[in-house]
C-alpha cells in the first residue's frame, strides 16, 4: 500500500529533487490588509488599472489588473500575472477577484481581493502549478 502511494505521489507531482524545499508561499489580502508572503509584507493600496474582459463577452484583448502595493517598506505598481524582483525571490499578483462580471461594472474597492504569490528564484517549478 505504501508503494502504491508513493507511486501515485511521484506521478501527481512529477520528478522534484530530494533536497527540494516548498516552491511557493501564497497570501490573500484586501486593500488596506498586510498580509506575508515568505516573509515579505504585502499591502495592495489602491486598483490602478482593471480593465479585463467581462465573463460572457468576447474580447480582442483580454485587458489586465494593475496594483498599487507596499512590497516590504517600498510603494510598486504589480500587474496580474507579471513577478517583480524581491528579495530572494519573484512576487507576483497572482489573482484578482471577483471576476468582472458585465460590461459597464464596477467592484466595490472593499470587495477586491488579491492573491500574492512568492517564488524562490532558481527553484523548481511543479509542472500544472
Amino acid at each position: 500500500m505504501k508503494t502504491t502511494a508513493a507511486l501515485l505521489a511521484m506521478i501527481l507531482l512529477g520528478p522534484v529533487a530530494a533536497d527540494a524545499v516548498p516552491l511557493r508561499d501564497r497570501a490573500m489580502a484586501h486593500l488596506g490588509e498586510t498580509v506575508r508572503v515568505h516573509g515579505i509584507r504585502v499591502t495592495p493600496l489602491r486598483v490602478l488599472e482593471d480593465s479585463r474582459c467581462p465573463q460572457a463577452v468576447t474580447c480582442v484583448w483580454a485587458g489586465q489588473v494593475r496594483l498599487s502595493a507596499r512590497v516590504g517598506g517600498v510603494t510598486r505598481a504589480l500587474t496580474l500575472g507579471q513577478p517583480v524582483a524581491v528579495s530572494a525571490g519573484q512576487l507576483k499578483l497572482a489573482a484578482v477577484a471577483p471576476a468582472r462580471l458585465t460590461v459597464g461594472h464596477s467592484i466595490a474597492p472593499r470587495a477586491y481581493r488579491f492573491g500574492f504569490e512568492f517564488m524562490r528564484v532558481g527553484g523548481l517549478e511543479l509542472i500544472g502549478h
